[in-house]
């Protein structure tokens, strides 16, 4: 007779609120992929609209309610917490609702599972620690690089030595995590990438409406970190069209940006496409020619984790230009499998544009060896990796 499965509880701030939904789902990918080993449940903060309990790919849901007038549960979604709070300042009162909702409710839920997985320091990290339950945290990028005063550096400094694991999703969040807390040492496993639900074979003729002009692509949230105002600005020096796909607090902003180039040249060279569900993405990214990673180091010290979004790109056929920040330079290897400049270098970013846009060798050989690289990045792998993870602590417990 088969052994009942262990109850792996995972907690996260970023998870699709239905589906079909445009919030990034690699929390959901990375969860359905160890349903064959684990009785997997996701505990996430509520949305309006979204259900409060669900099953999502083998994938037990719960969405906890952290304040009493539902619709005001905006402090996650869409987008991540941090940018949210800069778009309005009166969601920063959501806060500590959200920290106490969580505690009671993994309170009333930790004693019906083995094995706890929170992804992100803050607040799934921190919030755990207040429990003798052993857990693995994974730290995701700016929820490492940002907040690292006062009372919350001390809070993650706390999470950080109580876990049972520490993982991170690139190198260079493992040295930063190091510089909080030197004697813990993070196991770095990368978030993947469904090579199967990407690639040319998606590719629609003339999808963005482009004519005979090539296309560029950005895709991610329109926030400081990702850097897009400077590729709007590189984009006086290119001729092809800009789509730009995901929504973001710096819309409006981008937007009369990209106005005022388009009324220079008498034409819709930047386009700004909205958000778009993952299923779609697939098309977007086969139809485009190049994609583009302009992330920066923001004025709190956020900076790319990792960039889920060049494995997609990658695995679609698509040559990629990026910034040599945060841990882009684990994925991408300049003029080997990409091109990379310095962040916020506009002459740069446009000069290594156009190079992938118009000159077929380089061009080839990074599509080549980006198609090579990827074959490392898999739900599959990331998922056998958590699990030996997993194992040893189970091990350990018993």
């Amino acid at each position: 007779m088969r052994e009942e499965k262990k109850k792996l509880l995972v907690t996260a701030s970023t998870f699709p609120r239905w589906e079909g939904d445009t919030e990034p789902r690699f929390v959901l990918d990375l969860a359905s992929h160890m349903t064959d080993e684990y009785d997997v449940t996701v505990l996430a903060p509520a949305a309006p609209k979204a259900k409060d309990r669900e099953e999502l790919e083998g994938v037990q849901v719960i969405r906890y309610h952290y304040f009493p007038i539902h619709r005001w549960e905006t402090l996650c979604y869409p987008g991540a917490i941090v940018p949210r709070i800069r778009e309005k300042k009166a969601r920063l009162l959501l806060v500590p609702f959200l920290f106490l909702s969580l505690y009671f409710h993994l309170l009333k839920l930790l004693p019906n599972y083995d094995i706890v997985h929170a992804h992100w320091l803050i607040p799934q990290g921190i919030v755990q620690s207040f429990f003798k339950k052993p857990y693995i945290v994974t730290g995701h990028g700016g929820d490492i690089t940002s907040l690292n005063k006062g009372v919350l550096r001390k809070l993650k400094i706390r999470c950080l030595k109580r876990a049972s694991s520490v993982t991170v999703v690139s190198e260079h969040l493992k040295k930063k995590v190091q510089e909080l807390v030197p004697d813990v040492n993070p196991a770095v496993i990368p978030m993947g990438v469904d090579t199967e639900k990407f690639g040319r074979q998606y590719y629609v003729p003339n999808y963005f409406g482009q004519g005979d002009k090539k296309v560029v692509l950005f895709v991610g949230r329109l926030v400081e970190i990702k850097g897009v105002a400077y590729l709007i600005e590189a984009m006086k020096n290119i001729d092809a069209v800009l789509a730009i796909v995901g929504d973001g607090p710096l819309k409006e902003e981008l937007e009369q940006q990209g106005q005022e180039i388009n009324k220079s040249v008498g034409w819709d060279k930047v386009r700004f496409l909205g958000a778009k569900a993952h299923e779609e993405l697939k098309v977007t990214y086969a139809s485009a020619d190049i994609f583009v990673c302009p992330s920066i180091i923001t004025k709190d010290g956020a900076q790319e984790g990792f960039g889920l979004v060049m494995l997609e790109a990658m695995a679609s056929g698509l040559p990629i230009v990026a910034s040599n920040s945060g841990g882009i330079p684990q994925l991408i290897q300049d003029g080997e499998n990409g091109l990379l400049c310095e962040e916020k270098d506009v002459v740069s970013l446009s000069e290594r544009i156009n190079r992938l846009l118009y000159e077929d060798n380089i061009r080839k050989k990074c599509i080549d060896n980006a198609w090579n690289k990827i074959q490392k990045y898999s739900y599959t792998k990331s998922s056998e990796s958590y699990c030996e993870i997993y194992k040893r602590l189970l091990i350990k417990k018993s």
